[in-house]
């Protein structure tokens, strides 16, 4: 497996080997000796599968505070996003400032997002799949989310807010400046 720093300290890359042969090919989209063996040690405990049905279509960015608060390895079954993490974690020399990479089904990458990071993707294609991994549960009373289009972090989805699909929490989250983040850098990169 290939692993690929991105701008965030703790935001990687991972792209799965994959072996093809006339029937198509086959990848290991996650190993726990292989990455403890690369330093990441993770212990996942439930995963998340959504299919969006339209292009354009933004979910994030989301988080969840403490005590449930969630790494997540990202990765697309079917189609193409722009997948997003912003720094949230309070004291960092990159509070505020995001990184976005595009995972689709034909390049097999996967994004890890570590604790303390927003996280959203656009999709880029029609019935698209994502599926995430997450070192916690889904825990509603912890369950948050900031304002997409926040002009403050200018996160360029490639669209205009016209043309954004979004639930309702995702339209109604509060802006970046005005929210509150539960997390903190522990002053580690």
């Amino acid at each position: 497996m290939q692993i690929d720093d991105t701008a965030l300290p703790g935001v990687m890359i991972l792209t799965p080997r994959r072996f093809s042969d006339a029937r198509g090919w086959f990848m290991e989209s996650w190993n726990r000796e292989t990455l403890r063996a690369r330093g990441i040690d993770l212990d996942f405990v439930q995963d998340n599968h959504s299919l969006s049905l339209e292009p354009g279509t933004v979910r994030g960015l989301h988080y969840q505070r403490p005590p449930h608060a969630q790494a997540k390895l990202v990765r697309v079954v079917a189609g193409r996003i722009l997948d997003v993490a912003v720094d949230a974690r309070k004291g960092s020399p990159t509070y505020g400032r995001w990184v976005g990479v595009e995972l689709s089904a034909a390049n097999g990458r996967q994004l890890l997002v570590p604790v303390g990071f927003l996280h959203g993707f656009v999709t880029r294609e029609p019935d698209t799949q994502v599926a995430y991994k997450c070192t916690d549960v889904y825990a509603p009373d912890c369950d948050g989310s900031v304002a997409w289009d926040d002009p403050d972090l200018a996160v360029d989805w490639g669209l205009g807010a016209d043309a954004a699909v979004l639930s309702d929490k995702d339209r109604a989250a509060p802006r970046f400046a005005d929210w509150d983040s539960p997390f903190a850098w522990d002053g580690r990169e």
